[in-house]
């Protein structure tokens, strides 16, 4: 047995030894928020905190998966509306992906448009870095949807909602 198997069997032997230690009162122990959690307040509508947050990435310059990131945004909202529940969504888009908001090149620009009007539990985000660094190559300044707003970096702001307890998904 590797070094590394004997530090996965030990570890493994450890956790099950804290369980059965803790017994079954603090399985039913509710955990407390993190500091990272606290600093993003639910949501709330009509009395009722978001139940459920999701982050979409788009880092690619492919309608098709621009088209699917959308879908899934809706089917989302969609699925979580019918039961009652509150949804938070962000997508965001770096790196090529950009072009999803750009207002000069986005091929998708009119469903964005159309999906921010009907659905507002979904906000479009476009990465700062990658917005500077575009308009730099170009020599032009790089116009974005309305519907879109700046982050200052795409991926730390994936990384803080993830931090915060948000499900990722990068279709």
């Amino acid at each position: 047995m590797t070094r590394f198997n004997t530090l996965i069997a030990a570890m493994a032997i450890g956790l099950v030894a804290s369980a059965l230690l803790a017994g079954p009162a603090a399985a039913q122990a509710k955990p407390s928020v993190s500091t990272a959690e606290a600093k993003v307040p639910a949501t709330k509508k009509s009395g009722q905190e978001t139940q459920h947050r999701l982050v979409v990435q788009v880092d690619s310059n492919d309608p098709a998966a621009m088209n699917l990131a959308l879908n899934n945004a809706a089917n989302v909202d969609q699925y979580y509306s019918d039961r009652g529940e509150l949804v938070e969504i962000e997508i965001i888009m770096f790196g090529p992906g950009l072009h999803m908001l750009r207002d000069d090149t986005s091929p998708v620009k009119d469903r964005v448009k159309s999906m921010a009007e009907s659905r507002p539990s979904v906000q479009f985000k476009a990465c700062g870095n990658t917005q500077e660094n575009m308009s730099k190559a170009e020599k032009k300044k790089i116009p974005l949807v309305a519907q879109a707003s700046v982050v200052p970096s795409g991926v730390v702001r994936i990384m803080e909602l993830q931090e915060q307890g948000w499900s990722y998904l990068r279709p």
